[in-house]
């Protein structure tokens, strides 16, 4: 009798902040700076930041629980020649490319948040959720851009190169805090580890020129191996440093696909709260 008491007080009161949890929908927009992770960026540098927008749209279940449905667009690179490590700057590639993708994430508020609470009108949270991104990695040459994929840098088939669209986890963190009722301000650090390792062209090792020369031609084999035109340019490098070039024997590592690649978001957002407060005693 006594755990059937405590089970219906437990319940009236679970059924009360139901009642009371407030919920609704956020839209808003943000901007930010997206950096790569990844072969070409292994020592977690942040000096290539690119430029990123995106939109979200929230629904919040209660006051701890969010679900939300976003899509951004950014732009990032990478270039060996800022690595401190010695075979990566020898190594000299280079990539650039657009990143836009779509996400669905579950939030979760460390604090109680209401919209136009003067005592909980702000929290921190996590987030964590699943989402599909775009990307076309290129590189320049003679001064111009150059499509990667199609080059098959790694002895790819036509054919059996690597996909443009991938899946991947998206994860992260961020701040919360009431401008007014409708308006609220949000910084996130939102990531997205993709289910690939081709974002920037490298992945695992060198392939045999003379195969990429028969499958797609000269100018595709330039791209393979690019430590010659650092040996051309700097040769003190490499005596000094006991490096052979050009480093890029077939089946030498070119990267490393034991790990996929991961590009951030850094960003600010302002969102609009279109839901209201329900009363419980409203009928």
């Amino acid at each position: 009798m006594t755990k059937k008491f405590i089970g219906i007080i437990c319940f009236a009161i679970f059924s009360q902040s139901l009642l009371q949890a407030q919920q609704g929908v956020e839209a808003g927009i943000w901007v930010a700076a997206v950096n790569y992770f990844g072969d070409l960026n292994t020592n977690m540098r942040l000096n290539r930041l690119g430029p990123a927008v995106g939109f979200g749209l929230r629904y919040n279940f209660n006051e701890r629980v969010c679900g939300k449905l976003s899509g951004n667009i950014g732009r990032v690179e990478a270039y060996d020649s800022d690595s401190p490590n010695l075979f990566e700057k020898a190594r000299n590639l280079h990539f650039r490319s657009v990143v836009a993708d779509a996400g669905a994430q579950m939030e979760f508020n460390f604090l109680p948040y209401f919209h136009g609470s003067k005592d909980n009108n702000w929290t921190p949270y996590l987030f964590a959720g699943l989402g599909v991104s775009y990307f076309n990695p290129k590189a320049e040459m003679d001064g111009k851009w150059h499509e990667l994929r199609p080059l098959g840098t790694e002895g790819q088939f036509k054919g059996e190169e690597y996909f443009t669209v991938a899946g991947g986890w998206v994860y992260g963190a961020g701040f919360k805090i009431d401008l007014n009722y409708e308006w609220s301000l949000n910084i996130d650090i939102s990531a997205r580890r993709l289910f690939t390792d081709y974002l920037d062209d490298v992945s695992k090792t060198y392939p045999d020129p003379g195969d990429v020369q028969d499958l797609r031609g000269d100018f595709a084999t330039r791209f393979i191996d690019r430590s010659e035109e650092l040996f051309q340019k700097d040769p003190n490098f490499f005596t000094r440093n006991n490096i052979e070039a050009p480093i890029g024997g077939p089946g030498r590592q070119r990267g490393n696909s034991k790990s996929n690649d991961t590009y951030v978001y850094f960003g600010i957002g302002i969102y609009y709260y279109f839901g209201d407060l329900k009363c419980p005693y409203e009928k």
